[in-house]
């Protein structure tokens, strides 16, 4: 008989362990972080914390990887002692996500503080936010995205536009509130297409002036005021490149923190093989053209230190798997081949 109720105890445990990592109780558990101060103030004490210096997140180099540290409470305290507020400082952290365990994940920027001096004690270096994103894990990449974007409001948002009175965040930072006026304002996203063209056979890629050389992606643009996705597009496309998009269909979307934070919705669009002669917008674009299927494959190839040729021009290479551009342009190809 005991064997059967120890048996029957550790299915029940397992469940409940279970049940206590599902989605809906992490999300929950974020939630009442945001709304109850005085709780998230006590997750500060077992969470971990992701540290950035004027945006640049903390990075460690171990071999060829490049790691992510969390920081416990414990070692950030030990960092910040010989600061009179340290408690202060990690009032200005802001809550990003917590761990299936419900362990909570804080963002904290020491910009006020010497980088040296941190990057020396701790071993690694603060890393411009384009760069890391594409040389940390996959799983990280997000997480920092997400937190530099927090974190950039905040710095951006700390008067009223109303009374232009000083704003209060909230501990976890979900919020910011102007006392003065009563007005509450919430971090809020720019949503932004991105787009490729194909006439059925090739694919349209472009540049502006500032990327890297060589580098060519899909068309993008910001959503006017009481536009919805579809209107956008159309209205991108036939500005950017003087084409009308004939059909359309969404793929994915993506969180993207440049210039400040975005949603990325991607979309394929289909134009017309007749009249896909391209009349290009040069305020905007240095280069846009279109690209055959063997073109495509050997560019998603090509690393950007490979794509510069002995005359001094660069072959086209495409943005890395990390970003949206580079989804969207993997789904024509398999189109296209299959």
């Amino acid at each position: 008989m005991a064997v059967v109720y120890q048996a029957l105890h550790r299915r029940v445990s397992s469940l409940v362990c279970r049940l206590h990592s599902t989605y809906v109780r992490k999300m929950r558990y974020l939630n009442q972080l945001k709304e109850d101060d005085s709780l998230c103030r006590q997750a500060q004490a077992s969470g971990t914390f992701y540290l950035f210096h004027n945006l640049s997140p903390f990075l460690q180099k171990v071999g060829k990887k490049y790691l992510v540290p969390q920081l416990s409470a414990a070692e950030m305290k030990r960092i910040l002692e010989k600061l009179p507020e340290a408690e202060q400082w990690l009032e200005k952290s802001v809550l990003i996500g917590c761990s299936d365990e419900h362990r909570p994940h804080f963002a904290l920027d020491l910009g006020a503080l010497d980088k040296s001096a941190i990057e020396s004690e701790l071993q690694g270096s603060f890393t411009d936010l384009r760069k890391a994103l594409f040389v940390v894990d996959g799983k990280d990449s997000p997480l920092l995205a997400s937190a530099q974007s927090l974190l950039r409001w905040h710095d951006s948002h700390q008067y009223c536009s109303k009374t232009g009175q000083p704003t209060q965040k909230n501990v976890a930072g979900s919020k910011r509130v102007c006392h003065a006026s009563g007005v509450t304002y919430y971090p809020q996203m720019s949503p932004v297409v991105i787009t490729l063209v194909s006439d059925g056979s090739c694919c349209l890629l472009a540049r502006q002036p500032s990327f890297p050389q060589g580098m060519f992606t899909a068309l993008s643009g910001f959503c006017d005021m009481g536009e919805n996705v579809e209107e956008t597009v159309r209205r991108e496309v036939a500005e950017e490149v003087g084409l009308e998009v004939e059909s359309l269909r969404y793929s994915a979307s993506q969180h993207w923190p440049f210039p400040s934070s975005a949603l990325m919705i991607a979309c394929h669009a289909l134009v017309g093989a007749q009249r896909a002669q391209i009349s290009m917008d040069s305020l905007e674009l240095e280069e846009a053209r279109w690209f055959g299927l063997e073109e495509i494959v050997e560019g998603l190839k090509r690393e950007p230190g490979s794509s510069k040729q002995e005359d001094g021009s660069f072959l086209p290479w495409f943005p890395p798997k990390q970003a949206i551009a580079h989804q969207l342009i993997r789904e024509w190809v398999q189109q296209q081949s299959a």
